[in-house]
Formats: C-alpha cells, sequence, structure tokens
C-alpha cells in the first residue's frame, strides 16, 4: 500500500510539471514522459523535445521544485581540447524530427578527424548535483532510448576519458580521466550490446590504460541505416539500461528490459575481461607464499579483482588421479578450476591451485563506490552522443531519443516496465 501511495503521489506531481494537450487531454506524448518521471529518484530526464528558455538548448524534466540548469551544450571537443577544427553549433547535432518521445537527436560519421560534436552539461553546473552520483553508498540507473546505426562506443554518462595518454599528443587541454558511469554500445566486449561502465576512481582499471569495469547484455541492438527520410518504417527503438546496486556490488545491463545472464568463456583471452581476469590472477598469486610464475609483485591491491568466493553454487568433478582430484567450482560471478592434492583416504586435501575459466559480465561484481571528485575540476561533464576521448574516434553512430538517469538502484520489473512505455509508434515533434 506505501509503494502505491508513493506511486500515485509521483505521478501526480509529473502531471502537475506537465502542460495538458488541446481541450486539456493528455497527449501520448505526456503520458509517455509522465511515466518516466513518476519513477522515484529521478535525477533529470532528456526527452530531446523538451527546451531551455532560449529555445537552442534540449533541456531536462527534473522532479517538481528541482531547478539545475542541465541544458545540454553542442561542443566539438576537439576543438576545446586540441584547438583544431571550428566550434560547434547547434544545427551540428540534427534532430529526426520524430522519436520514443517527439523527437531525437542524430549523431552523425562526421568525415573531418578536427570535428566531433557532442551534447554536454559542463561540471561546473553538475557538480554536487543530483545528477552527480558518486561517493560512498551511491546508487544509479540510467535508460537510453537509442536506434544504433553503427559504432561501440559512448551513448551518455559522466565519463571523460582524458587527454594525457600517448595519442592525446599535441592536447592543449591535458586532463587525466574522470570517469564516474556511463552507457555504451557495447565496445570490445560484445560490439552492439547494451553496457555499462563504472568507475572507482575515475582512471584505470586492472593494469591496463582505460576503464575496465563493465557490463554488458549478450544481445544486441540491430544496425538501422538511419536515411535522409530517417529510420525505416515500422522500425522500433531499442531501449538500453542499467544499475548500478551499491548495496549489492553489482552492476547490471539491459536491453529491452531484459538482462539475461551472461559468462564470458575463457577470459584471458577476450579482447576486454582479460583485464578483469588479470586482476583475479594477481590477487590470487599475491595471496599465495612466494612469487609465483606471472606475478606482478608491483601489480596494486585496489586493482585486484575479487568478487566473493565462499559457498560454491555447485561443485563438479572434472579429474581424478591417485595423486589430485579437479573440481569445477562455480561462484556468483566466477568459474574455477581448483586443483587438489588427494588424501590417504581418496578425499580432496590442501589446495594445489586455482585457474579462472569463465567471468560473469551480467550482472559484473564491482566492489567499489563511484568515483567522487571533491571539486569541479577534478570531475567530467555528462555527455550525450560521444565522450572525450584520445583516439578522437567517431564512436557511436545513430539516433538517441531520451536518456534518463536515477539515484538509486532500479528494480527489474522497473526497468522492464520503463522500456515498455515507448514501444508503439514514434511520434513526431508538433510542427515537424
Amino acid at each position: 500500500m506505501r509503494a502505491m501511495a508513493l506511486l500515485a503521489a509521483g505521478l501526480a506531481l509529473a502531471c502537475a510539471a506537465l502542460p495538458l494537450g488541446a481541450a486539456g487531454r493528455v497527449t501520448e506524448a505526456q503520458r509517455r514522459v509522465r511515466a518516466v518521471t513518476r519513477v522515484a529518484g529521478l535525477a533529470a530526464f532528456w526527452d530531446f523535445v523538451r527546451r531551455d528558455a532560449g529555445g537552442r538548448r534540449f533541456d531536462a524534466h527534473q522532479p517538481v521544485g528541482a531547478t539545475h540548469d542541465y541544458a545540454l551544450d553542442v561542443v566539438n571537443y576537439v576543438h576545446e581540447y586540441w584547438g583544431e577544427g571550428r566550434p560547434a553549433v547547434p544545427d551540428d547535432v540534427p534532430t529526426l524530427g520524430s522519436g520514443p518521445f517527439g523527437d531525437a537527436v542524430v549523431i552523425r560519421a562526421e568525415s573531418d578527424a578536427t570535428f566531433r560534436p557532442l551534447l554536454m552539461v559542463p561540471r561546473t553546473r553538475l557538480h554536487d548535483t543530483p545528477l552527480d552520483v558518486k561517493g560512498p553508498g551511491a546508487s544509479v540507473s540510467m535508460l537510453a532510448w537509442v536506434m544504433r546505426e553503427s559504432g561501440n562506443h559512448a551513448i551518455a554518462g559522466i565519463w571523460h576519458e582524458g587527454t594525457d595518454l600517448a595519442e592525446a599528443s599535441g592536447a592543449r587541454r591535458v586532463e587525466r580521466g574522470m570517469r564516474q558511469y556511463a552507457l555504451f554500445a557495447g565496445l570490445a566486449a560484445n560490439e552492439g550490446a547494451s553496457a555499462v561502465h563504472v568507475s572507482e576512481n575515475g582512471a584505470s582499471s586492472f593494469g591496463d590504460r582505460y576503464a575496465r569495469n563493465l557490463a554488458s547484455t549478450v544481445a544486441v541492438m540491430p544496425a538501422i541505416r538511419l536515411g535522409p527520410a530517417g529510420p525505416p518504417r515500422g522500425v522500433r527503438w531499442s531501449v538500453m539500461a542499467f544499475t548500478f546496486d551499491n548495496a549489492r556490488d553489482e552492476v547490471t545491463a539491459y536491453l529491452d528490459g531484459v538482462a539475461a545472464s551472461y559468462w564470458i568463456e575463457r577470459p584471458d583471452s577476450h579482447p576486454f575481461f582479460k583485464w578483469p581476469a588479470q586482476g583475479w590472477r594477481q590477487a590470487e598469486w599475491q595471496r599465495q607464499p612466494g612469487l609465483q610464475p606471472g606475478e606482478d609483485p608491483a601489480f596494486p591491491k585496489a586493482q585486484w579483482y575479487t568478487p566473493p568466493e565462499g559457498t560454491p553454487r555447485s561443485r563438479v568433478v572434472l579429474d581424478e588421479r591417485p595423486d589430485t582430484r579437479i573440481e569445477v567450482h562455480e561462484y556468483d560471478y566466477t568459474r574455477v578450476r581448483v586443483t587438489y592434492a588427494r588424501q590417504p583416504d581418496g578425499t580432496p586435501g590442501a589446495i594445489i591451485r586455482r585457474d579462472l575459466l569463465a567471468l560473469r559480465a551480467n550482472p559484473f561484481w564491482f566492489g567499489h563506490d563511484l568515483y567522487a571528485p571533491a571539486s569541479p575540476d577534478l570531475g567530467g561533464p555528462f555527455t550525450v552522443g560521444r565522450v572525450i576521448h584520445s583516439s578522437r574516434g567517431v564512436g557511436f553512430t545513430g539516433a538517441i531519443g531520451g536518456i534518463a538517469v536515477w539515484r538509486r538502484a532500479l528494480r527489474p520489473d522497473e526497468v522492464s516496465a520503463l522500456s515498455a512505455v515507448a514501444a508503439g509508434p514514434s511520434l513526431r515533434r508538433p510542427g515537424a
């Protein structure tokens, strides 16, 4: 009853914040927006219809009474950080004229290597506001309504990759990585998937130069060609989502409301998950007496990957010999081959070695708080369509029709319901 009362109160607030259509009727666009804004814990929701007072920048829906300046600037980050190319203007990020809530921005495959426009809430405007989810105990969720044309990189989030790497040579603004949370189109983990990056330090993970804490769906989005007339008729929007539940140390990726379990077999050879696998191995070796083959004594303990491995969910005997017994133990986030010395009575004795066979990519264990920059100069902006990146690549291309962020971990049923909000046909922007 309490939950129903809270939902009703949230709906009432959302309804009060939106004007009605002609003759006092609620339009389909308003119904869809309300279905998003009424969910408790909302920080910001861009539907790419709502504009600021000047009418040029996309603005966010916020809870009633919140007045944070989350209007999205259009920025060519290559010009801002390298001093190359021209400044971007609003028309450099065109719109479809239709979308899940009435419109959508289009991220194009720009041919000019000095031109990488993105949408941005600068750090100075978001620092210590509800959008700045960070620090002890903080959880976060995000949904994005997307039509993916190509690419596997960033959709939206607070994820400044830094301009201090070797390939960023010539940058006039040299800044370290300042990452917190973001949605990506799969990266090298699973191209075209819905993937979520989180960071505890803003910088790198597991001995690599990039961040590598990531959950990914096994399912991928279709590649949709956006021609001059927009997407083909009948094409539906993909709904990417993630939750980070701090209390559970768990990051979960969703696609169209589904978060199927995803295991990476032989993670040591995977182009992305070899890095957390390395963090697992180094932790395993450093906990053993003496220097182990392959062990790096300088590998920092803060970069170990140590998901809980108490009582296994399952134990399977793989091999038995006179002097050894080998079992496969499956835990919530890892699958490990355990080699025992056999005792005289044939039962398993001391563990001789443990080898990582598989790592779970969805959900993914993340035993940290989100990076918490203490001042604006130590934190990154919230960007849409791209992130600031040393490689200056094209990244994701396609259309983005909505971005919503919550300051809590949504329940699976909430993600499922939100993913169905705009399941019907795209809506046209009034006047489009």
